[in-house]
């Protein structure tokens, strides 16, 4: 699942917009929709995200072969 998909639950679940979201994070909900389907973002974008809609935002490689978070 991409990162586009799990915002566009995450709005749907805040019961927000795109253009919503985007006011919130000082873009254009043009911008973000473009950003959106193009499932293109800097990590600083996903925590300023992750912020806007009051939720923890966290990127990690996991080893598989023993779990280990990195």
């Amino acid at each position: 699942m991409g990162m586009s998909e799990k915002i566009k639950i995450v709005l749907l679940k805040k019961k927000m917009t795109v253009t919503k979201l985007a006011e919130k994070i000082g873009s254009s909900s043009q911008n973000l929709s473009n950003k959106l389907s193009q499932d293109n973002f800097r990590e600083k974008e996903l925590q300023e995200i992750a912020e806007a809609l009051d939720c923890d935002y966290e990127a990690n490689f996991v080893l598989r072969d023993t779990g280990e978070k990195v």
